[in-house]
């Protein structure tokens, strides 16, 4: 690992995300790229660098010359803060829209992971507006890990890995046996049973046993867990053993497949209490 996105808006959850991208560069011994975008009304997104050239009324053009000073100094004392504890970091200052802003930075920068936070949103508010978090998520082509909360001092030891058990996780498996590697961690692959998708616990153990020696998965789990939803089971199931971390895969459904299926690692993403960490896998 080389790179390590950051978006940040300075509140408690970016904080947080810094902080678990601080310790994991330690570890991977990877550069941090600070990025921070300023909203304005624009369907994509722009460097900020010397003069303000948006070519907007004078009084709407001051305010954000005065509002990138501020963000500037706000992005320079978050990276003197990494910097202080002998990490690699780059900073990145756009104009535009936020989720444009990071999918560009993904893409110029070659980034192997992003590290966001988020407060997460009520389901009318997903409903009406949505969230970028989601859309990272949904549309990223590396691995996205979502924090929530204010990190523990102990890493990752522990890893829930909710799978369907699909031949398409591959790409992901790698990435969670990463993750197992870099902290000496637990995995504990789960397998989520709802009333609407059943399979008896004998015919599952066999499948996830398979499964298993496939990925050469070391130091695991097998687990079956009983819920209402896949959603909930996942969370439900995490808090039962106090994982540290929640990975999973997703198939980035977009469009009107995504409005008619949406997506249960979006969900997980925006409602888990823990870091999860997804990643796009093609069906």
């Amino acid at each position: 690992m080389k790179k390590i996105l950051v978006p940040t808006d300075f509140s408690k959850p970016a904080k947080w995300a810094t902080e678990v991208a601080a310790g994991i560069a330690k570890k991977s011994n990877a550069e941090i790229i600070l990025l921070h975008i300023i909203e304005v009304p624009s369907s994509d997104s722009f460097n900020v660098e010397g003069q303000i050239s948006d070519p907007r009324d004078w009084e709407e053009k001051l305010f954000t010359v005065k509002l990138v000073e501020k963000s500037k100094k706000q992005l320079s004392d978050a990276a003197e803060e990494i910097a202080l504890g002998g990490l690699s970091v780059k900073q990145e200052l756009r104009l535009g829209n936020p989720f444009h802003g990071m999918k560009t930075a993904i893409t110029d920068q070659k980034v192997d992971l992003v590290v966001m936070g988020t407060s997460g949103r009520s389901k009318l508010e997903e409903m009406i507006v949505g969230s970028n978090t989601e859309k990272v998520v949904r549309y990223a082509k590396c691995p996205v890990l979502t924090v929530h909360e204010k990190p523990s001092n102990k890493g990752f030891k522990s890893i829930v890995y909710a799978t369907s058990l699909s031949e398409d996780e591959k790409s992901f498996s790698d990435v969670v046996i990463r993750a197992q590697e870099m902290y000496g961690a637990t995995v504990h692959l789960v397998r989520i049973n709802t009333p609407m998708n059943f399979r008896p616990d004998a015919v599952t153990k066999k499948i996830m046993e398979s499964f298993a020696k496939k990925l050469r998965l070391k130091n695991f789990t097998l687990n079956i867990f009983n819920d209402w939803s896949e959603e909930e089971g996942i969370i439900h199931f995490a808090a039962s053993i106090n994982a540290d971390l929640i990975a999973m895969a997703t198939h980035g459904r977009t469009g009107f497949a995504h409005v008619l299926a949406g997506s249960i690692a979006e969900d997980v993403a925006n409602h888990a209490i823990r870091p999860v960490l997804t990643y796009v896998t093609k069906r």
